[in-house]
């Protein structure tokens, strides 16, 4: 059972990473969140912290097992998944120069 459930854990959190690089390297934002996000490369950076912070709690979580460092290693997780998160919200506040429908253009 916590082998099924660090995969999944481990898989979204390369999915939200792969997500969160397309946003750092090229500004491409899914679709649903092209109107919310006014900052592509710092919602990206957002991203990225919040999937290794889901990384870090599988890890803690799940594979160690003294209790002790599994409590300060969950809780530090968390600590980065709210940092994650509020860089993200920052992404989405910042005023950055996004025209047009947020896709890409060739040049």
């Amino acid at each position: 059972m916590k082998l099924c459930l660090a995969a999944s854990l481990v898989l979204i959190a390369l999915l939200v990473a792969a997500s969160g690089m397309a946003a750092l390297t090229r500004g491409w934002v899914l679709p649903m969140n092209r109107r919310h996000v006014r900052s592509p490369r710092l919602y990206g950076l957002g991203q990225l912290v919040a999937a290794l912070a889901l990384c870090w709690q599988v890890l803690f979580g799940l594979v160690i097992s003294d209790a002790g460092t599994r409590h300060w290693g969950t809780l530090t997780g968390g600590a980065i998944l709210v940092a994650g998160l509020i860089v993200m919200m920052v992404g989405q506040l910042a005023g950055g120069g996004r025209e047009g429908s947020g896709t890409p253009t060739r040049a």
